[in-house]
């Protein structure tokens, strides 16, 4: 017993952490931070010391800035993101304290079987939380099946379309393990067919070399079909933006119809038709007007409206100049959805503004076709847009227009699309419920 007067008699004696191992003993190839950081990107700058053995598209063990062992990453010297931590802890390796004391000759490789077993955890954890916790399937066959850092997975998003799997790589680590995992995808999510798509400048910047996937594409179908909430729609890979669809609005759409019983409803930037036909569809609307400047996009909502036997109007046009000539012509829908293009690209002063602009001028005329006692539905997609900035452009939109907005929700994207709390910037669809009064 303490003969300390202020040491309780049952204190517990405090035990020092163990030392962190020496570089000899480190697991190989590894990294080490300079900062202490908990994000999944490790920029350039935030990198330190890298093991001579570490090669582009290894899985590398990470230490922190004191040497203490983080967690395990992909590491890619020529990536603008040039070390991505899929796991931080131990869990990636479950290494013992025996194989720790071996040191570097005893020990295997962050990059061994055992270590590589984590992405098939990963890849089972993703798939189990949409289609057993969710039960995302009793109401669609269309989500998002990996959402790269909010599953672990950072560089990789998987989109399930009906029997086909749409992958989109930003990583050169994920590009040379991908075509083995495609199997295991396949199998846990009832899929046939993958398309891979890896955007030419990223590709160029990794080292990722698109070819080794034409196989794989050259065998899935360019034209899907999938169902939504009772919607059907077709999916062209090909011809579409990204992905062809957005699922990431899917809860969005079915909630807009709660709003449109025997309404006037305009859809601006209605891309394929998805708020539309759930306003007309489900939502029962007297009528609904889709406005988009792509003209495929147009003719895709038209043949989704054919496939639904839904009577839609489409027009072809630009979002800003429809808007001014409606309301020239004194035009107003009780129900107004707007669900832009992103308009923010850059961090640079003059790109944001310009952008941050835009969402404030299209908001503007937008308010301004909203009936009073109307239903405003704004959406950003923005990820350098936060949400209550977003929110106050909207404010200021309104209130040139001498109009209020009262808010009664925000909302984002589907329970398929999640976030890790060390990553909340991965948030970038942002969606505000108005009436205009």
């Amino acid at each position: 017993m303490s003969n300390d007067p202020q040491t309780p008699a049952n204190a517990k004696p405090v035990t020092q952490p163990p030392p962190p191992p020496t570089r000899e003993e480190r697991r190989r190839p590894w990294a080490q931070l300079k900062y202490f950081t908990f994000q999944p990107a490790i920029f350039p700058r935030l990198l330190g010391e890298v093991s001579p053995d570490a090669r582009a598209g290894d899985l590398v063990t990470v230490y922190d800035k004191a040497g203490h062992r983080l967690g395990t990453g992909l590491y890619n010297p020529r990536a603008k993101i040039v070390l991505r931590v899929v796991s931080h802890g131990p869990e990636v390796s479950h290494e013992s304290e025996a194989e720790s004391a071996e040191g570097a000759e005893g020990a295997e490789s962050a990059g061994s079987a055992e270590g590589e077993a984590y992405f098939e955890r990963a890849i089972r954890r993703a798939v189990a939380l949409r289609r057993d916790v969710f039960r995302l399937d009793e109401t669609t066959d269309a989500y998002r099946l990996i959402n790269s850092d909010g599953d672990g997975l950072s560089g990789l998003t998987i989109d399930r379309y009906a029997d086909t799997l749409f992958c989109e790589v930003y990583s050169l680590g994920i590009a040379q393990r991908l075509p083995r995992w495609l199997p295991l995808l396949h199998a846990l999510a009832g899929t046939r067919f993958a398309r891979v798509h890896v955007d030419h400048d990223i590709g160029s910047l990794e080292g990722i070399r698109p070819s080794v996937f034409n196989e794989t594409n050259a065998a899935a179908p360019r034209l899907v079909k999938i169902r939504e909430n009772g919607i059907r729609l077709e999916v062209d890979f090909a011809g579409g933006h990204k992905t062809g669809f957005f699922c990431d609005q899917r809860e969005n759409r079915r909630a807009l119809a709660r709003f449109t019983k025997g309404a006037r409803v305009l859809d601006l930037c209605s891309y394929t038709g998805g708020f539309s036909l759930s306003a007309k569809i489900t939502g029962g609307a007297a009528e609904v007007t889709a406005v988009d400047l792509d003209e495929a996009a147009i003719a895709q909502a038209r043949r989704n409206a054919n496939l639904n036997q839904a009577r839609l109007k489409f027009v072809h046009a630009d979002a800003f100049a429809y808007a001014r000539q409606m309301q020239t012509n004194g035009e107003s829908w009780d129900v107004v959805v707007l669900d832009p293009p992103k308009f923010i690209f850059t961090r640079e002063e003059s790109g944001n503004r310009e952008g941050r602009q835009k969402y404030e001028d299209l908001n503007q005329l937008a308010i301004s076709l909203v009936k009073p006692g109307g239903v405003f539905v704004t959406c950003s997609c923005s990820g350098l847009l936060g949400l209550e900035d977003f929110e106050q452009h909207v404010i200021k939109a309104a209130h040139r227009l001498n109009r209020r907005l009262q808010f009664f929700d925000r909302t984002g994207p589907g329970p398929d699309h999640p976030v890790y709390s060390n990553c909340l910037e991965s948030r970038y669809l942002k969606v505000l419920w108005s009436r205009v009064v």
